[in-house]
């Protein structure tokens, strides 16, 4: 689709819609991710862990670690209203989540063009960092918003 709307007035424009795009994800709402903060090309939420979250070691599990970190990405990468899909991530476990805590995960874009954006996101506990993500997403030529010019 062809606009003359800039990616930052889409943002704007449709910043409702984008926003309940992604508090309505089914998984996020399976685990109880509420997202905080979306901005162009951030994003913030929160996960409280609950008992079966954890692995047998009693901390959080490196699963729930990372689909808090992927959603952000997710949501970062979508803030425009344009469809993004992931394509690659790293992540780093740095400190174990523990039980009964609060994870907060913060996504920030750190370059784009008009296939291929960049994203370096950290997930933290009560301060401490627990793990960070890098990520590439692919941005295709459709959007998620009824897009008009």
């Amino acid at each position: 689709m062809i606009t003359n709307l800039t990616e930052q007035q889409i943002h704007q424009k449709y910043y409702d819609e984008i926003f309940e795009h992604f508090e309505q994800e089914p998984y996020a709402q399976f685990l109880g991710i509420k997202l905080l903060e979306l901005g162009e090309g951030t994003a913030t939420a929160e996960l409280d862990i609950q008992d079966h979250m954890l692995n047998t070691h009693g901390t959080v599990h490196g699963a729930i670690i990372f689909a808090l970190a992927d959603y952000v990405f997710a949501a970062a990468c979508n803030s425009y209203g344009k469809t993004a899909v992931g394509l690659n991530t790293t992540v780093n476990f740095m400190a174990a989540g523990m039980k009964g805590s609060r994870l907060k995960a913060t996504a920030v874009e750190e370059k784009k063009n008009n296939r291929t954006s960049w994203y370096k996101i950290q997930v933290e506990s009560n301060g401490e960092l627990l793990a960070s993500m890098e990520a590439l997403a692919y941005r295709k030529n459709t959007y998620f918003v009824p897009v008009e010019n």
